[in-house]
């Protein structure tokens, strides 16, 4: 029994260390269903979009946008929001950008705009707040209006405002067809279900015809109607000499390739120059001669007449006071005048005669502040007046100072880098030095398994929370138990699991091989650890250390005969013995009527010879008394002990009843249950049966057994109908209906005379009843005519009113009074 206990708390301890195992490890089936669960997914994604590329020239690379899309929307906490860092789950209202499609919580990107807009408005603007100043997308920086920033939570085609989650359908889509419109426009609609991402080539097909519009019209796919049949373009290129001998393409002809001599356009030189460009100017002065005939023409290289000589006409003086009309030979003299024109500070005027040239610097002396305004100093109108004080203002970044010198108030935007930690807490803002949040990490990091060949790329930031990816490679680590190789797994992190190969090592006892799992590493709670001290202090947790088990006991099975040879049984190696099988003996004692009844064992003789296992010194000895069965109607048990062979018979006497219950007899026992039939009047006491017959009469028979028999002979009256006859007979004939009396004449003239006599007093009864109705009648009429006579003078007696009918007329009024005065006074005690 200790043995048995043992092994059944042994048990218990493994099968606990076996869970906690279980569930620290990861096991290979879970990731090859999970490897299941992504390829029956793949093969879905993929036959969606099969039909774009099953026919004439579909596009496979726009379409792996679109995918990659609908893939992130489906794998948990794939889709990233590069505001916050953070993971777009099902139930997160969300907003997609129209330029990159990217996908950002809807309180995340409604911050973003509103810090954007901000932002910008305090650095430009002088009517803070007032301009519509747009807002950008956080990673694609397509601009959008301050009246697109979004207030709603949309699907991805903009239908339904909120759509319910659905687990059949793709996260925040609303499973309507898209119908939104492709890009670029052709007249056709998206046919996807409702999808993130940009909408996949047009799939529709179409009859259209090469560049060039000289192969016959094919169909094919919307996205790819335009195509190129490869012949030589043959348009005239715009020299209008050559042809366009590129294969036909789209858009204009290219410039002609071909070389010339061509003449500028003065025609003194002549170059090989492109076809292209016919027109070039060379470097010569034109030099013709004027039609003034004193001059030459001075512009370079030119197209048309050189035009009037310069010089003719009326011209001014320097000052631009005076006009002349002077040959063009002769220069136009200085008026006298002052010059009088504004100098370079924008105040003063020049104070010289009319001359030739420009207007010297202004040397007069004035008071000028310095650009920051805090300082003035008389000096040189024409020198600048810079203070050394330095700007205390914040700039743009509201973090530093300016500290340009006399800052006219207009301070540059800060320089230096902004260097706060970025969201994903690995890398600092390179931007420059600016206001708000920082733009997300660019950066994106490769998330490994353990082994190093399988990696999926995510987000900076994202690789703490992400989970490394499963890798399909075996794991290559040492077998850690006696083992050569363990078994086959995929890459994990961590230990390995436990091995579960069979031991297989030589048992020292029996020469078998182990069956047992492997037991080199198993987990076991460790024991011995320090107590507690007091109820104060608290238990620690359990710590569970990973050691060799001994092998377990050999369990292969060996057949063994229990002591009492009732079975050959399989009895494990270690166990292997004489043994009981629990059974009842079973042998026959030497009463020859039991069994022994003692648990199996072991018995010394084994005599079979009466075909039945003998009893040995061992088995038990009968100690019951006869149980055989006795005779039919013998109450008495057998007097000998459990013997061989048949019991002998009773001698016992017997006090009982005889047949009619009234005497009481004494036989020996052995006579009633030997007796036959003829035999049964022993029970008979000679008198006569007291039983009463169904007529009534007592039985005539002696005393015996069973029913009387129904042989009545005593005599009995018998009478007719009307009873005037009467007659005795045996009573057997009259319970028979052998014999019967009828009425005679005179019987019958003796009926009728009594039925006369009785219709008579009936009907005299009838008349005495009438009489009487009569007198009753009389007598009423005549009450009847007394009390009329006496109404009469009752109803000449005067009535008298009542109180009510009296003052009823007064009443009325009064009550209705009491009513209004009732209501006024419940309305205000409710005010």
């Amino acid at each position: 029994m200790s043995q048995k206990k043992f092994e059944e708390i042994k048990k218990a301890n493994q099968a606990a260390a076996k869970k906690i195992v279980e569930e620290h490890f990861s096991s290979s089936s879970e990731e090859e269903g999970d490897e299941d669960f992504e390829g029956k997914r793949g093969k879905i994604v993929a036959n969606t979009f099969i039909t774009y590329t099953t026919q004439t020239d579909g596009d496979v690379q726009e379409l792996e946008r679109t995918k990659q899309y609908v893939n992130e929307a489906f794998q948990a906490g794939a889709m990233t929001c590069l505001i916050c860092i953070g993971s777009v789950k099902r139930n997160h209202a969300v907003w997609s950008c129209s330029g990159c499609f990217c996908i950002f919580h809807m309180p995340c990107i409604q911050k973003w705009a509103k810090d954007s807009q901000f932002l910008v408005s305090s650095l430009t603007d002088d009517d803070f707040g007032k301009r519509d100043y747009p807002w950008p997308c956080p990673k694609c920086r397509f601009e959008y209006k301050r009246s697109d920033t979004p207030s709603r939570y949309y699907c991805y085609c903009g239908k339904v405002e909120d759509p319910p989650l659905d687990p059949w359908l793709v996260p925040h889509s609303c499973g309507q067809v898209c119908e939104r419109d492709f890009k670029p426009s052709c007249g056709h609609k998206c046919l996807l279900l409702c999808h993130p991402g940009p909408c996949p080539p047009c799939p529709k097909m179409v009859t259209t015809t090469c560049y060039c519009k000289k192969a016959k019209p094919v169909p094919r796919r919307c996205s790819a109607k335009e195509w190129s049949c490869q012949l030589p373009c043959g348009r005239k290129l715009l020299c209008g000499q050559h042809k366009c001998e590129n294969p036909c393409h789209a858009g204009s002809c290219p410039p002609c390739p071909r070389v010339s001599r061509q003449k500028c356009v003065c025609g003194k030189r002549v170059a090989e120059r492109s076809c292209a460009s016919p027109l070039w100017h060379c470097d010569l002065v034109c030099g013709k001669t004027l039609p003034c005939g004193n001059h030459t023409c001075e512009q370079v290289c030119h197209v048309g007449a050189c035009g009037d000589c310069p010089r003719s006409g009326k011209r001014s003086c320097p000052c631009q006071k005076s006009k002349f009309s002077l040959p063009c030979t002769e220069d136009v003299p200085t008026c006298g005048d002052s010059c009088d024109k504004v100098l370079e500070c924008g105040i003063h005027r020049c104070s010289q005669r009319c001359h030739r040239g420009p207007c010297e610097t202004c040397r007069q002396e004035v008071e000028k502040h310095c650009r920051c305004g805090k300082h003035t100093k008389r000096m040189p109108c024409h020198k600048p007046y810079l203070c050394e004080t330095k700007c205390v203002k914040m700039r743009d970044c509201q973090k530093h100072q300016c500290r340009r010198k006399c800052c006219p108030g207009n301070c540059p935007p800060c320089d230096q880098n902004c260097g706060r930690t970025l969201g994903c807490r690995n890398h600092k803002c390179p931007s420059v030095c600016h206001r708000g949040s920082c733009y997300p990490c660019p950066e994106t990091v490769d998330v490994k398994c353990h082994c190093g060949n399988t990696k999926v790329t995510v987000p900076c930031g994202r690789e703490r929370t992400t989970r490394p990816p499963k890798c399909k490679e075996q794991c290559s680590r040492p077998p850690t138990c006696h083992h050569t190789s363990q078994e086959k797994h995929r890459c994990h992190f961590g230990s390995c699991p436990p091995c579960h190969q069979p031991c297989q090592k030589v048992l020292e006892k029996c020469g078998h091989l182990c069956p047992a799992p492997c037991h080199d590493q198993a987990l076991i709670k460790q024991t011995g650890r320090h107590q507690p001290t007091g109820p104060w202090e608290q238990p620690s947790e359990p710590a569970f250390i990973q050691t060799a088990l001994p092998c377990p006991p050999c369990q292969v099975p060996i057949p063994v005969e229990c002591l009492g040879k009732h079975e050959v049984s399989p009895i494990p190696c270690h166990a292997v013995g004489p043994y009981s099988c629990k059974r009842v003996c079973g042998r026959t004692l030497n009463c020859q009527n039991h069994t022994c009844m003692k648990e199996c064992h072991k018995v010394t003789e084994t005599d079979s010879c009466t075909g039945k296992k003998k009893a040995g010194p061992e088995c038990l000895r009968c100690e019951e008394g006869c149980s055989k069965s006795r005779p039919s109607g013998c109450p008495h048990p057998c007097v000998l002990p459990c013997h061989p062979g048949e019991c002998p018979p009773c001698a016992q006497m017997l006090r009982i009843k005889c047949h009619c219950k009234i005497t009481s007899l004494y036989v020996e026992c052995r006579k009633i249950t030997t007796a036959d039939v003829s035999e049964k009047n022993l029970l008979s006491c000679k008198n006569q049966c007291p039983k009463e017959l169904p007529c009534g009469h007592r039985c005539k028979e002696m005393c015996h057994p069973g029913e009387c028999p129904f042989n009545c002979n005593q005599k009995v009256k018998l009478r007719c109908p009307c009873k005037r006859i009467k007659k005795e007979v045996q009573c057997n004939k009259v319970r028979e209906n052998q014999i019967s009396i009828e009425c005679d004449t005179t019987c019958k003239e003796m009926k009728q005379k009594a039925s006369e006599l009785k219709e008579a007093e009936a009907k005299a009864a009838l008349e005495e009843e009438k009489r009487r109705q009569q007198a009753e009648l009389e007598a009423f009429e005549n009450r009847l005519k007394g009390r009329r006579k006496k109404n009469r003078k009752r109803d000449e007696v005067a009535v008298e009113l009542t109180l009510w009918q009296k003052y009823k007329y007064y009443l009325f009024p009064l009550c209705a009074i009491l009513v209004v005065v009732f209501a006024w006074y419940i309305a205000q005690a409710m005010d």
